[in-house]
């Protein structure tokens, strides 16, 4: 297989996950984590190389290379959902929307759940048909969800974008349903607010609890109208302002971000709108979820803000879709059991050659920060699954430990750090990816489909045709009898037939 190329640049920005959804990932084992500093695609460590170089010339850089990886948990999904929507307008999506960590979490896995807060973290792993390539993967989970009524009361600032492309179908009017039905399903002790924006802001609706008032904040979604352009910058600002005075002590206070991000009016930065709410951000500890919608789609900006706004990102293009989220996975998730999470893998030199971490490109963290508990990591909820996936190529007949596991978290009440690792051994790696057990055949599907969607930018291992990899997940699908697999199966035929 011809060697992973090499991204050159290194970041050391910090991106923060904070999670609301109920992410997919699989697997069961223990390990500690952080975020990673942007690596090349080599061997962590290793200077890139200069333009011409062949691969003999790039061997001999690799004089001590640094076999760590640091990145934050996320469990963003909108990637993913984005992508079989343009499947299903019969277009392929535009690979700059495609992040292969998307894909991989948009799947249910049985990782093993740790007794309490905190993490269980699984390590498993199976061999290609490329010499001495395998695929490695890290499954980070937290404890299952309990009663509705275990969790602190929430305080929910929503952001709606109001512009009038929001009027197409499928956008506003979904985003009404999906709030009216949510507020039937919120608690009596939970609160909600209301802010639109076009090109200007308005605070609709300020904090107000729902027991007694469900009636009014029912009106107030439904007088939801759209109107002019799209600032927002300005709805962003005004619902972190609304967001601090209905602050709640002891509540969980998240500020909810519904457009299409198709931003045209005012600050249309990421970086410089979040930077005007860092404070109310940073002092109070408010984290965004951006819930994309529209078959136009702003992924680039809407994912920049949850990246850097100590959130996530999800897309919903249906009814069913979005009473999902705001129904069910929303009032049942706002709880938090880890802040600042960060995972760190460490691959044993003795036994690894080189390897590649898939996506997580504005995740990464610098290895030294692992354990800097002022470096942002992600926001964790209760039955919360985190995977991440690796190609990892051995030595020439390794034998032994392959790779440690680590997850680091705060402890959201006290702030106090915790870890827990995992570990992997060459003898535990199955000798396929397509023998090996449903949830990493699930990941490795999840995982060549973005590749191939993304034209082969993320470089895995014996990745197969498309026509083979459909033929892949139809078989998964048969034997799990999953729906969502079978949704996979059919996008992967989609996407086969378009190109």
């Amino acid at each position: 297989m011809e060697r992973f190329r090499t991204r050159t640049a290194l970041l050391a920005l910090t991106a923060a996950s904070g999670l609301l959804l109920t992410a997919c990932s699989g697997g069961a084992d223990t390990g500690d984590g952080s975020k990673a500093a942007d690596r090349h695609d080599y061997s962590a460590g290793q200077p890139a190389p200069a333009e011409g170089q062949d691969a003999d010339e790039r061997d001999d850089l690799r004089e001590d290379p640094d076999h760590l990886s640091t990145f934050a948990l996320d469990v963003d999904t909108a990637s993913y959902d984005y992508a079989r929507r343009a499947l299903a307008d019969g277009r392929l999506p535009d690979p700059s929307t495609v992040r292969p960590e998307e894909f991989v979490n948009s799947f249910r896995q049985d990782y093993d759940r740790p007794d309490g807060d905190g993490f269980s973290v699984t390590v498993d792993g199976a061999r290609t048909d490329d010499e001495d390539w395998s695929l490695v993967r890290v499954g980070l989970a937290t404890r299952t969800t309990g009663r509705t009524g275990e969790r602190p009361p929430a305080a929910l600032t929503f952001v709606i974008d109001v512009s009038g492309s929001m009027a197409e179908p499928g956008r506003l009017d979904l985003a009404q349903e999906s709030l009216s039905v949510m507020t039937d399903r919120l608690r009596d002790d939970d609160s909600v607010a209301l802010v639109t924006f076009s090109d200007e802001a308005e605070t609709v609706l300020p904090m107000t609890r729902l027991d007694g008032n469900r009636d009014e904040i029912q009106d107030a979604v439904s007088d939801l109208d759209t109107q002019d352009s799209t600032n927002l910058g300005a709805g962003v600002e005004t619902g972190y302002e609304t967001a601090v005075e209905g602050l709640r002590e002891g509540a969980t206070n998240r500020v909810v971000l519904i457009s299409d991000a198709l931003a045209n009016t005012g600050d249309t930065d990421a970086d410089s709108i979040l930077e005007r709410v860092s404070g109310e951000r940073r002092e109070h500890g408010i984290t965004l979820f951006g819930v994309g919608v529209g078959s136009d789609y702003g992924d680039a900006l809407m994912e920049r803000l949850a990246d850097k706004g100590d959130g996530h990102t999800v897309y919903v293009s249906d009814s069913d879709e979005a009473r999902k989220v705001f129904s069910e996975q929303l009032p049942r998730n706002v709880d938090l059991t880890a802040r600042d999470a960060k995972a760190q893998v460490a691959f044993d030199p003795e036994t690894v050659e080189e390897f590649h971490l898939v996506g997580y490109d504005n995740r990464r963290v610098a290895d030294e920060d692992f354990r800097d508990d002022r470096v942002d990591g992600g926001e964790v909820g209760p039955g919360h699954t985190v995977t991440a996936l690796y190609a990892v190529r051995t030595e020439p007949g390794a034998e032994g430990h392959l790779a440690t596991a680590t997850v680091r978290w705060l402890d959201p009440e006290t702030r106090d750090p915790h870890e827990e690792t995992g570990d992997l051994e060459t003898d535990a790696l199955d000798d396929s990816v397509w023998n090996a057990s449903r949830g990493l055949r699930t990941t490795a599907t999840a995982a060549y489909f973005a590749d191939a969607l993304g034209r082969g930018d993320h470089d895995l291992p014996d990745a197969p045709r498309l026509d083979e990899l459909a033929d892949h997940a139809d078989d998964l699908a048969d034997s799990t009898e999953s729906e969502e697999i079978r949704g996979l199966a059919e996008a992967i035929d989609t996407a086969n037939r378009l190109m």
